[in-house]
């Protein structure tokens, strides 16, 4: 009898759990690797970072998503070689998996541009522990400013500073001025949390940049609303623990903003794996150094290894613009893989991948969002309440949905949010010996 085709799946994002539930009844075995137990709905990463939400409550084990599959197997392990020729990945115990057809599909994770030693002064928000270091971060801050007697200290505690102006950023600022002037005011004594100034920078000439003009308008407009004060074509060119140093793009003049609290919503790059990828099999790279590949998704020389998800860079409208690193662009890779096995296994051949852009959201605030369907652009109440009912959509597990709305519905109607705990924080997080908050 003959053996099985093993897939071998590195990594459970959307592109690595959408290609093994689209192989569930195939001729296969699957086995996914990842480094964590728990597939995470990234696009509300912000709103763990920012209190409205508890971990679970955007995150599934992947054990639990795929325990009625028979033909799928979890493996928790973090990929860090290959070996193509043999065709086997090395996970980091030493431990050796070898595959028929391989999918990567292990994302990107913070680029700095060459300066990762801001890295512990801005951290960036990709994962759980990510969004959990985040929201650490702001309420310590507030809790300090309630210690502090001296006033310029206690407005540096007051300052936020988030790098890049893409989604995340403009939803990261959005937030902030809302825990800030909603949330927070009757919880502290001796400071106005009202009073806390939120800095959007941006190098390029308008937030949201990869969205049409007139909605990044819009956005400018309902974040000024909320009291963000954004500088574009502006560039980072130093952080420490006491503040960013800014350039002005143009001019080339150089000032710096006193902030204890900087978030980074900048720039991405791959991870180890994926650039181990790229140098065993001699693939080309993106300037991020995502992999540059075929029509079918796989890489030119290597019909049997994918790569899907935001490693993937892959060409979609004609004019140059790729695959966007967003939910949409992992699920239909992922899905479109499985597709190609299952073609292959069966002796026929589908068309390549096209990536079908079902468009672009960005929540602001309460009432607030941007939305982009490309024929149709609205912002404001409307954007915002089709915000809500996507993002309800496509948020993975029945329960998650209920507890989700049910936080948004109590969150709306209190302008609270329930979920300001501080754990995770080293023991001395400010630096000067005065130690952790509990």
């Amino acid at each position: 009898m003959a053996a099985r085709h093993q897939v071998l799946v590195i990594g459970g994002g959307y592109g690595g759990l959408y290609a093994a539930k689209a192989l569930a009844g195939a001729p296969v075995d699957v086995t996914l690797v990842d480094r964590r137990n728990h597939h995470v709905f990234s696009p509300l990463l912000y709103q763990v970072a920012t209190g409205a939400l508890a971990p679970s409550e955007i995150a599934q084990p992947l054990r639990l998503l795929l325990r009625s599959q028979s033909n799928v197997r979890v493996l928790l392990g973090e990929a860090v070689e290959i070996d193509p020729e043999a065709k086997v990945v090395r996970l980091e115990d030493g431990a050796a998996l070898g595959y028929d057809t391989l999918i990567v599909a292990t994302g990107t994770r913070h680029a700095y541009f060459g300066n990762d030693e801001w890295a512990e002064h801005a951290p960036g928000i990709k994962t759980l522990e990510d969004a959990l270091l985040m929201r650490a971060r702001i309420l310590h801050a507030f809790e300090e400013a309630e210690r502090e007697s001296d006033s310029s200290r206690q407005h540096a505690w007051m300052t936020f500073v988030i790098v890049g102006a893409g989604p995340t950023g403009v939803e990261l600022a959005g937030a902030l001025c809302e825990i800030a002037r909603d949330a927070l005011p009757r919880d502290f004594r001796r400071i106005n949390t009202e009073e806390a100034l939120v800095f959007l920078i941006e190098a390029t000439d308008r937030v949201l940049p990869t969205y049409p003009p007139s909605l990044s308008r819009a956005a400018a407009r309902q974040l000024a609303q909320l009291g963000t004060t954004i500088r574009t074509r502006t560039r980072v060119s130093g952080i420490d623990a006491e503040g960013v140093t800014v350039t002005d793009a143009e001019g080339g003049v150089e000032s710096r903003i006193e902030a204890k609290t900087v978030l980074w919503a900048a720039g991405v790059m791959v991870g180890r794996f994926g650039e181990a990828v790229a140098s065993r099999t001699g693939a080309e790279t993106d300037r991020s150094g995502r992999i540059e590949v075929g029509g079918d998704l796989t890489i030119p020389g290597h019909p049997e290894i994918f790569v899907v998800g935001d490693l993937a860079s892959i060409e979609w409208d004609g004019a140059g613009k790729t695959v966007p690193g967003v939910a949409q662009g992992g699920i239909q890779g992922g899905r479109y893989a499985a597709a190609r096995i299952r073609a292959r296994l069966d002796g026929e051949e589908i068309g390549d991948f096209r990536y079908r852009d079902l468009g672009e959201l960005a929540t602001i605030g309460r009432l607030r969002a941007v939305a982009d369907f490309r024929r149709i652009r609205v912002s404001g109440v409307v954007a915002w309440i089709l915000w809500l009912g996507i993002h309800i959509f496509w948020l993975i597990g029945f329960q998650n949905r209920i507890l989700v709305m049910v936080r948004w519905a109590w969150a709306f109607v209190t302008r609270g949010r329930g979920s300001r705990l501080i754990t995770g924080l080293p023991s001395d997080p400010t630096g000067d010996g005065r130690g952790s908050i509990g």
